[in-house]
C-alpha cells in the first residue's frame, strides 16, 4: 500500500470550517500555518516586490512593523501596500531613540491597565530613558530615567518577553589618564528590570579589578558572560551575584538615599545607583574558549555554540553539551521548547565560483529554512531566496530579488510568513528596504512603489 496523499489546500479548509480540529486549539494553528505553508511553497505562488523605500537612517524590522528615523516612524508591512502607523514628533539628537525591543503580552497573565494587553515598543534614548511605546500609536505609556554616570546604548531579552537587559557603553579613560597610566576599573554597566509593569531588579558594574582584563560582557537567560581578548568566555549566575552583592534594593518610584543625595528611583535627576557592585570573585559556573568570543547558547538540553580557537577554523561551529562540553556530532540546533530546527547541512553547500549563501535562517511557524544565494556577474550581484525543507533539506521554492545586490554592503533579510523583507546598508549610510508580498494569482505585475521616507 502506498503513503497516504497529503489533503489539498481546499480539502484541510473544509474540514477546518467542519470543526475537525476543535478538540485542539493548538490543531487549529499547526493546521492554519500547514495551510500557509503549502500555498508559499506552490509552483504558481510569486513574491512581488510591492514596495521599496530609501532612508538616511537606519531601518529596523519587528513582527511585521518597519521602523524609521530612529524608530519614530512605523510603518506597517501588513496590508497589501505598507502603510504609516504613527509618526512620533520631532526630537532633539540627544532624545532620539538609541535602542528598541518589541514587547508582546504574556499569556495567562493579569495585568494592571488595558493597554498592557497591547504590543509595546521599549525603548532607548540617547539621553539615559528607558520608555514603553504603544506599538500602534507612538503614544509613550511609561518612563524611567536610568542615570547620569554612564551612557546607556543597548537593549537586549535577559529572558525573552520578561526579563530585559540595558547595556551601557563601554568607558574609556581620556587621552590625559591613558598618558598617565590611569586605568579606567569599570568597563561597563548592565541594568536589568521585569517588564509589564517596570520593576527593577538592579544596576550591575561590570569592574576589571573582579574579572580582569575584560572586553565585553552581557546577560542572557540569567547568566552573566563576560568575555576576554584571547577568546576566553566565562559564565556566572546572575541570580547568585544578585543575592550576595546587592547593596541595597530599590524599587521604581520610591524615595531614595544614596551617597549623600535624596531623590526618586528611576526619576530626574536621581535616576538609578549602581546598587550591585562586586566585591569578590564570584563562584564561576562555566568557561570555554571560542575564536572571537563567538558564543551563543540556549536550547533544550543546554547546548552552546562555539567557533574553535583557532584562526584557520573561522567559518567552523561546534555545538556542545554545557554539562559535559561534548561534542554533538549530529550538527544540529535545538530551540528552547526542544524542538530540531536546523540540520542535514551537507544537503546545502554552495559552489563558491557559481554562487555562494551569504544568510541562513529559519522560519519556525512554517518549519522552513530559508537561504540567500548571490551570483556575481562581474560588478554586479544577483540574489535569491531559497525555501528548503528543513527536515530533508529539499529545495522547495527560489524566489529572485529584483534588486542588485552588492556583498561589500551590510544586508538583512526577513522572511516571515507571507512576507520577504530585506534591508541593505550602503556607503555614505544611505538604508535600502525592499518588501515582497506573496501572491497567489499570475496577473500582470504591476509597477513597483518606490518611497522615500
Amino acid at each position: 500500500m502506498g503513503p497516504t496523499r497529503k489533503p489539498n489546500v481546499c480539502s484541510r479548509l473544509s474540514r477546518r470550517a467542519l470543526g475537525f480540529f476543535s478538540r485542539d486549539a493548538g490543531v487549529v494553528q499547526r493546521t492554519n500555518l500547514g495551510i500557509l505553508r503549502a500555498l508559499v511553497c506552490q509552483k504558481s505562488t510569486k513574491f512581488k516586490n510591492v514596495w521599496t523605500t530609501h532612508s538616511k537612517s537606519p531601518i529596523a524590522y519587528e513582527r511585521g512593523r518597519i521602523y524609521f528615523d530612529n524608530y519614530r516612524c512605523c510603518i506597517s508591512s501588513v496590508a497589501s501596500e505598507p502603510r504609516k502607523l504613527y509618526e512620533m514628533p520631532k526630537c532633539s539628537k540627544s532624545e532620539k531613540i538609541e535602542d528598541a525591543l518589541l514587547w508582546e503580552c504574556p499569556v495567562g497573565e493579569i495585568l494592571p491597565n488595558a493597554s498592557d494587553y497591547k504590543s509595546s515598543l521599549i525603548a532607548l534614548t540617547a539621553h539615559n530613558w528607558l520608555l514603553r511605546i504603544s506599538a500602534t500609536t507612538g503614544k509613550i505609556l511609561e518612563k524611567i530615567y536610568l542615570a547620569s554616570y554612564c551612557k546607556f546604548r543597548y537593549l537586549s531579552w535577559d529572558t525573552p518577553q520578561e526579563v530585559i537587559a540595558v547595556k551601557s557603553a563601554q568607558n574609556k579613560a581620556s587621552a590625559v589618564a591613558r598618558q598617565a597610566g590611569i586605568q579606567q576599573p569599570v568597563l561597563l554597566y548592565l541594568a536589568v528590570f521585569r517588564v509589564l509593569p517596570f520593576s527593577l531588579v538592579g544596576i550591575l558594574e561590570i569592574n576589571k579589578k573582579i574579572f580582569g582584563s575584560v572586553t565585553d560582557a552581557t546577560l542572557s537567560h540569567g547568566i552573566l558572560i563576560v568575555m576576554y581578548s584571547s577568546g576566553l568566555v566565562r559564565l556566572y549566575s546572575f541570580q547568585a551575584i544578585t543575592e550576595q552583592f546587592m547593596q541595597q534594593k530599590l524599587d521604581l518610584g520610591c524615595a531614595c538615599r544614596w551617597g549623600g543625595t535624596a531623590g526618586t528611583v528611576g526619576e530626574a535627576p536621581f535616576g538609578i545607583p549602581c546598587n550591585i557592585k562586586i566585591t569578590d570573585s564570584p563562584p564561576l559556573l562555566f568557561e570555554v574558549s571560542s575564536l572571537e568570543n563567538a558564543f551563543q547558547i540556549g536550547g533544550h538540553p543546554w547546548h552552546y555554540i562555539i567557533t574553535p580557537n583557532k584562526k584557520k577554523q573561522k567559518g567552523v561551529f561546534h555545538i556542545c553539551a554545557l554539562k559535559d562540553k561534548s561534542l554533538n556530532e549530529n550538527l544540529f540546533t535545538v530551540t528552547a521548547s526542544g524542538r530540531v530546527v536546523k540540520k542535514n547541512f551537507t544537503l546545502l553547500d554552495d559552489d563558491p565560483e557559481q554562487e555562494t549563501f551569504k544568510i541562513v535562517d529559519y522560519e519556525d511557524e512554517l518549519d522552513l529554512l530559508s537561504v540567500v544565494a548571490v551570483t556575481q556577474i562581474d560588478a554586479e550581484g544577483k540574489a535569491h531566496l531559497d525555501f528548503h525543507c528543513n527536515e530533508y533539506g529539499t529545495l522547495l521554492k527560489s524566489i529572485p530579488l529584483v534588486e542588485s545586490w552588492d556583498v561589500t554592503y551590510s544586508h538583512e533579510v526577513y522572511f516571515d510568513r507571507d512576507l520577504v523583507l530585506h534591508i541593505e546598508q550602503k556607503p555614505n549610510r544611505v538604508f535600502s528596504c525592499y518588501v515582497y508580498q506573496m501572491v497567489c494569482d499570475t496577473g500582470e505585475e504591476e509597477e513597483t512603489i518606490i518611497r522615500s521616507c
